[in-house]
């Protein structure tokens, strides 16, 4: 090798070192310089049409969708969903109608008045003074006309309490002539008499008699063995018995008296009376007082053949 052959370089690290060790191994006049800062290169200014270049070369990307966030609701919006739909009960529908037909009444008299009222206020004096004499004429025809009906009513009253008067008369006097006739029932105070005649003496006309002296004493009704006793009553002998209105009665003879008891007895019981003659045909007879005695024997009502009522 030739002296201008080229030594071998060592590498930069290598002789930092051995610097460095000349340095520590020298006499220190050689100051440790401080390690290279690597220089910066300044970065280019951009120009304005790089950052277009720059959004066009990247890939566009397509924003998602956002939920569209609800509406806030107005203090309006919110009463009326709280009125629609409307809850309507039945009562307050009543009510609703009730309250809609009292409002159109009183529009309708409001509306009335206001058009008598705008009448009279454009009529004149003479006018008014007419319409007021017209009323008054109207009043006395209707007062006029109240009294004649009050006298009709006091009329039909009278006469509707003089009709329910005479048919109680009516319906009274009925029950009165039923009793006497026999058609219907009584019922009342009274003597019950029975005679025995365990012999068979006793006779029609002893009977007869007998209900004669009741008749006298003030007998309403009169009944013997079933048979209704009657003002056209008649008795017959008829064997060991005694025939009534053609009706077959046999001992012991019991009648029914309705009237006073304290007057019937006395009168049966008189000296030489029925008691004392029935008596003396050996039969028996016994009297009982009874404040209910029933005549329940009833006969038919007979038309007269002859006899017409008087009274037109």
């Amino acid at each position: 090798m030739s002296d201008h052959d080229e030594k071998p370089v060592k590498p930069a690290e290598e002789r930092g070192d051995a610097r460095d060790d000349s340095a520590r191994s020298g006499n220190g006049l050689r100051k440790e310089l401080p390690q290279e800062v690597p220089a910066t290169v300044p970065a280019a200014r951009e120009t304005p049409e790089e950052p277009e270049r720059r959004q066009a070369a990247e890939p566009q990307q397509t924003p998602e969708p956002k939920p569209d966030p609800e509406p806030r609701l107005t203090g309006r919006e919110r009463l009326v969903q709280g009125v629609w739909p409307p809850r309507v009960t039945r009562a307050q529908l009543i009510v609703a109608v009730l309250l809609f037909g009292l409002g159109f009444g009183l529009a309708v008299q409001v509306a009335s008045n206001s058009d008598s009222d705008s009448a009279l206020r454009g009529a004149r004096q003479e006018d008014l003074v007419r319409i007021l004499d017209e009323l008054d004429d109207r009043t006395q025809r209707l007062e006029d006309e109240k009294q004649g009906l009050e006298k009709q009513r006091d009329e039909l009253e009278n006469s509707s309490d003089q009709a329910e008067e005479a048919r109680k008369q009516t319906i009274e006097k009925e029950r009165q002539l039923g009793i006497l006739a026999g058609t219907v029932a009584a019922q009342g105070p009274g003597i019950t008499m029975t005679i025995q005649d365990t012999k068979g003496t006793v006779e029609a006309d002893m009977l007869l008699d007998a209900i004669q002296e009741l008749r006298a004493a003030g007998a309403e009704a009169i009944q013997v063995n079933g048979v209704r006793v009657v003002a056209s009553t008649y008795l017959t002998d008829s064997g060991k018995g005694v025939g009534v209105d053609g009706n077959k009665i046999n001992a012991p003879y019991r009648f029914k008296v309705i009237g006073k008891s304290q007057d019937l007895e006395p009168a049966l019981n008189i000296p030489g009376g029925v008691v004392q003659t029935l008596e003396k045909e050996q039969a028996t007879v016994s009297i009982e007082r009874s404040a209910d005695i029933v005549v329940d024997a009833l006969r038919a009502a007979k038309r007269p053949d002859y006899a017409r009522s008087s009274s037109q």
